[in-house]
């Protein structure tokens, strides 16, 4: 039976993982649980490939009591139950392990299914997820439990597990494996963090190399037509979307055009045309706004000429309007002043709208009266004095001008018409 590469030599123990030094190091929190015997329920939270399953495994082969495993793509509330159904029995005297892989996938009600035998330490749940588990673990669940982010793999430590591949198919098929120069550090660099996306590409690499000399030759050319866009991380649903998409918009932010057009790269290379387009144009409005006007006319027309084009044509549209923001002025008055203003409103601060505000043409037989509006352009400069906001409110101040050159001009102009009046 066909066993992959991945599972074949998955570490057995926390020595032979690679990465996950911040918990798994001399002196890292995980490693210290798992070596004192006493397992709390954890959560271990992070992108695929990165060492969770690896480490709950090692974490249940080292407890005495019995290992369940289910996965929450597959498993239903019958699963629970049998499991349930086991405890204080001869099957299960010391208690459950429970390792529950994507725990994303259980609805509330599954979840909560296991919060009684978890309260009362019957099960000891070790969970795993590739989603936020702030946003998709049950609060009951996730305040029982510890949660320990794994994070990608850096190429560096890829490339022990990339050569420690190599080297076990060589002993295992007994086999002459000669990678080309820079074989390994290229399928450590593309895999995006995933060991598991390299084992396969050099199971893959492995079966498909040419022998000569009575050796296997592995050549980078045929790496990079293996690897070909695997360092790709993204789920249009889950964290790495968001992630990318909040990078492009605080790279704009901070004004830098090279990681802008870096992270709108990985968008457009994900085939997410629609999500680049919407946050440039949100980028514009929030971000450079009235710093620079004309930013969002022109956002606009680029998104329009890309929308236009389609790809592959749509990056030079898009990647001149990201350019355009990052090193545009920068400007959130507007953002700030609604935000103040919404809030307002939301606190019920609101108040009836002036009299010589109100349309008078839709006053009624009797309540016809003076409505004493002062028409602006009657006056010099189009400005007359009067009051806008509502009596309880008036005072209230939601817009600043900011500190770049157009707005402290519409500054200095109106400071010197309403100031002499």
């Amino acid at each position: 039976m066909y066993r992959p590469l991945a599972d074949e030599i998955r570490p057995q123990s926390i020595d032979e993982m690679v990465g996950q030094e911040h918990i798994l190091g001399e002196d890292g929190m995980l490693r210290r649980i798992v070596e004192s015997g006493s397992i709390p329920n954890m959560i271990f939270y992070g992108p695929s490939g990165t060492g969770k399953t690896t480490a709950a495994r090692i974490i249940a082969k080292n407890t005495n009591r019995t290992l369940r495993k289910l996965n929450a793509t597959t498993a239903g509330i019958a699963d629970i139950k049998a499991i349930i159904d086991e405890l204080d029995t001869m099957l299960c005297p010391g208690g459950v392990l429970l390792y529950l892989d994507e725990i994303q996938y259980f609805n509330k009600k599954q979840q909560q299914s296991l919060l009684e035998f978890i309260e009362n330490g019957s099960i000891t749940l070790i969970a795993s997820t590739t989603e936020n588990p702030y946003f998709c673990v049950f609060n009951a669940i996730l305040s029982r439990s510890t949660v320990f982010e794994f994070k990608a793999i850096s190429p560096r430590q890829a490339e022990k597990a990339v050569l420690r591949a190599v080297d076990y198919l060589a002993q295992r098929d007994s086999l002459r494996i000669i990678p080309e120069a820079g074989v390994a550090d290229y399928i450590a660099s593309s895999c995006g963090g995933d060991v598991r996306k390299a084992m396969n590409t050099v199971e893959l690499l492995v079966s498909a190399a040419r022998r000569k000399d009575g050796a296997l030759h592995l050549t980078l050319a045929d790496a990079e037509a293996i690897s070909q866009r695997s360092a790709m991380r993204y789920d249009r649903d889950g964290d790495a979307h968001f992630d990318i998409l909040s990078a492009l918009m605080k790279s704009i932010r901070g004004s830098d055009p090279d990681a802008a057009l870096h992270y709108l790269a990985r968008l457009l290379e994900a085939g997410d045309l629609i999500s680049a387009c919407r946050r440039i144009l949100c980028s514009a409005c929030e971000d450079i706004a009235l710093a620079y006007p004309q930013a969002i006319p022109i956002v606009k027309a680029c998104v329009d000429s890309a929308l236009q084009l389609g790809m592959p044509e749509a990056r030079l549209p898009l990647a001149d309007a990201v350019i355009l923001l990052a090193t545009a002025p920068k400007s959130n008055s507007g953002c700030l002043a609604i935000d103040a203003a919404i809030a307002d409103v939301k606190r019920g601060k609101t108040g009836g709208i002036p009299r010589e505000l109100q349309n008078v043409h839709a006053d009624g037989t009797g309540f016809e009266r003076e409505q004493g509006y002062k028409y602006p352009h009657s006056y010099s400069h189009h400005w007359v004095r009067q009051q806008y906001l509502p009596d309880e409110i008036k005072d209230s101040r939601y817009y600043v001008y900011g500190d770049n050159r157009v707005e402290q001009a519409a500054k200095n102009y109106w400071d010197a018409i309403k100031g002499s009046k």
